[in-house]
């Protein structure tokens, strides 16, 4: 069974564009280096442009945990920090 997630991200106003370029590059990471990743896609609100959802989709819980520990994510934490603005939510749902 694999395991989906759905975070909800909100960026500081005006830094979608940056927030874009550098979930670009992590995203490129986890094409490349997770082949228990099955989907890993940025999709940006009509109605806000500063509202931001990352749709994941793992084979296991394994894949997930080695996904939060890459190397590609690690490293590219520090670039995302400074463009997330409020909350950032977490949903987990089991495909099916």
């Amino acid at each position: 069974m694999g395991i989906g997630l759905i975070v909800r991200v909100t960026t500081v106003d005006g830094k979608g564009p940056e927030f874009e370029a550098a979930f670009a590059v992590q995203a490129k990471g986890v094409r490349e280096n997770e082949p228990g990743n099955k989907l890993y896609q940025l999709v940006r609100s009509r109605e806000d442009p500063n509202s931001y959802v990352v749709m994941e989709l793992y084979d296991d819980l394994a894949d997930l945990e080695a996904h939060r520990n890459a190397p590609h994510m690690v490293n590219n934490r520090p670039a995302m920090a400074g463009l997330i603005g409020g909350k950032t939510t977490v949903e987990i749902f089991d495909a099916v």
